[in-house]
């Protein structure tokens, strides 16, 4: 394999243009420290926060200038951005309550939309979602299922993200899910995992242009018309964002908690936000938080860098008064065995980063059986005036 220095990516990104069109990334200071560990590259690129969605291309731009140095077999890079020293995030915004005015003329009753009803066998169906995509989700989803089932529990995947499903390739699982009577499929099993993806169901290059409705509709099939059997978990690896596919999720299914994922970086954690508000205002109690990519161990010299900063994710949890499940490191042995269909929970569990994530399916499971004694949870009553 060719070696790559960092002195040869920096020249390259020096062809960069910076922010409009002024100077280059590099002379302008705006990447942070190289780090490369077997052919791949992992830097940031810090920007005001306020322009982040407009410099996403510089920070393609990067990502496609570092490819083409010779002997780079791949690049990781991330926005990211400073807060100016003394500020402090916007405190969440609370879920809408119904308005109460002594004064105020009567209004008729509020429709609660359609109850949550149970699907047959699952006892608890718990989310793992992001604001956005590229923190580590499905893997997060995949090795936490894993960790559930290591608890001694019965547990299922559902691959909730209609247009990037991952769970064939994380769990090295293809073919196509066996019909039974009617319209119902059998799931298809690896690692002792019961799972369905969209992903069994159409071919990985192909590009899926449906809309909300069609999405939903596939989403409930997938949720309602599968041969689960008795299962004590289901985990739901739920699409990035928070659009209508999430929220209709969210409202619809009886979701017993969510998990968080994010990265560090303060643009990261401005995303996770938005998925803790959306499930605060459905009345969906979030299990917590999880720091994913929190930090990176050099393979060569042992030492512990900070690519994307540190600690975000555990601050923000304290902020709002969550439980912080746990830091997952950036490293190569989970990619790779992502990538091969091997997950490290499964292939590797004596390991340290299998161990990661076996203490936070144990603090993921600790908190449902804390929450299962709190009874049933109301329907959020959302009034708009």
């Amino acid at each position: 394999m060719v070696s790559v220095t960092k002195e040869e990516v920096l020249a390259k990104l020096r062809s960069v243009k910076g922010p409009d069109l002024e100077g280059n990334i590099v002379d302008l200071g705006l990447v942070s420290e190289i780090f490369i560990a077997d052919g791949k590259v992992y830097f940031s690129l810090t920007v005001p926060a306020a322009r982040a969605q407009e410099l996403e291309p510089l920070r393609e731009a990067a990502e496609r200038a570092t490819k083409t140095v010779p002997g780079v077999q791949g690049a990781m890079v991330a926005l990211t951005a400073s807060k100016e020293p003394g500020s402090t995030p916007p405190p969440p915004r609370p879920a809408a309550q119904p308005a109460a005015h002594a004064h105020a003329p009567a209004k008729p009753a509020q429709p609660q939309g359609k109850p949550k009803t149970d699907v047959p066998g699952i006892a608890t169906i718990i989310a793992v979602a992001s604001g956005k995509g590229g923190v580590g989700k499905s893997t997060t989803s995949v090795n936490l299922a894993l960790g559930l089932q290591a608890t001694g529990l019965k547990v299922g995947v559902l691959d909730a993200d209609i247009y990037g499903p991952s769970m064939p390739r994380l769990l090295g699982i293809s073919g196509r899910p066996e019909q039974l009577e009617g319209r119902v499929l059998k799931p298809m099993e690896n690692f002792g995992l019961k799972v369905m993806s969209m992903g069994f169901l159409v071919d990985e290059d192909t590009a899926m242009i449906w809309r909300g409705p069609m999405v939903i509709s596939a989403l409930n099939q997938m949720l309602r018309e599968v041969a689960w059997g008795e299962l004590d978990v289901l985990v739901v690896d739920m699409p990035p964002g928070t659009g209508d596919a999430q929220l209709t999720m969210a409202q619809n299914v009886p979701l017993a908690g969510a998990v968080i994922v994010s990265t560090p970086q303060d643009l990261a954690l401005i995303d996770a936000r938005k998925g803790l508000n959306m499930f605060n205002k459905v009345n969906v109690p979030v299990l917590g938080i999880v720091e994913n990519m929190s930090y990176f161990i050099c393979p060569d010299c042992g030492g512990r860098h900070d690519i994307f900063g540190h600690g975000g994710a555990r601050d923000e949890a304290a902020r709002i008064g969550v439980p912080f499940l746990g830091e997952v490191p950036l490293a190569m042995p989970i990619r790779e065995t992502s990538d091969a269909g091997r997950p490290v929970v499964a292939t590797a569990a004596d390991g340290p980063h299998a161990k990661v994530y076996l203490e936070i399916a144990a603090k993921v499971r600790a908190r449902l059986e804390e929450l299962a004694g709190d009874g049933e949870r109301a329907m959020p009553d959302i009034v708009f005036e």
